[in-house]
């Protein structure tokens, strides 16, 4: 029987990393939430003033047999963009900000890496910024986060900037895209 892994994962908007996430193959749940401030307990609006030090981040709950962490990481660094500083398009601030919270010294190592092996090649012309960070404490988002792309299609943020990232996504991964969206 195979143990599930965990994995913390910020790239912008919880929202986006989420769709994406619960898209892939392997991923058993994706949770919006904040992590990797100090206070106990923060609401969307605490996190939203960027006084917190949380970010917005998806706890992305996977089956290492089917998907690897190394691939998941994968799909994150080519879903959003790493290289703007506390930032993803128009929503800014450090709550935004490019961050993998590891869970373990594994994923510690295979972070680094990866950022690394991303740095190095010509995906991005910039720098990569993201934070690689130990986990600390999660703090799942209100409901009405939960699901958000799928449960809002109409809403125009998700039509705007979610469904151009899952439609690129589902286009350049179509070997990981489960058949089933939770």
């Amino acid at each position: 029987m195979t143990s599930h892994k965990t994995t913390t994962l910020g790239g912008g908007c919880f929202w986006c990393v989420e769709a994406i996430m619960l898209r892939l193959n392997g991923v058993i749940s994706a949770v919006s939430g904040y992590s990797g401030g100090k206070t106990d307990n923060p609401s969307y609006q605490d996190v939203c003033s960027g006084t917190t030090g949380y970010a917005e981040v998806v706890q992305v709950t996977f089956d290492p047999e089917v998907i690897s962490f190394e691939d998941i990481l994968k799909v994150f660094f080519h879903t959003h963009d790493p290289t703007t500083l506390n930032r993803q398009g128009a929503d800014v601030g450090t709550q935004y900000r490019s961050v993998i919270f590891y869970h373990n010294e594994g994923q510690k190592q295979i972070a680094e890496l990866k950022k690394a092996e991303v740095d190095a090649s010509d995906l991005w012309p910039n720098p990569i910024v993201t934070e690689i960070a130990p986990f600390e404490k999660f703090y799942p988002a209100e409901n009405y986060h939960q699901n958000y792309f799928d449960t809002n299609p109409d809403q125009p943020y998700c039509m705007a900037v979610i469904d151009p990232k899952v439609r690129k996504f589902m286009k350049n991964f179509a070997e990981k895209v489960t058949g089933d969206v939770r």
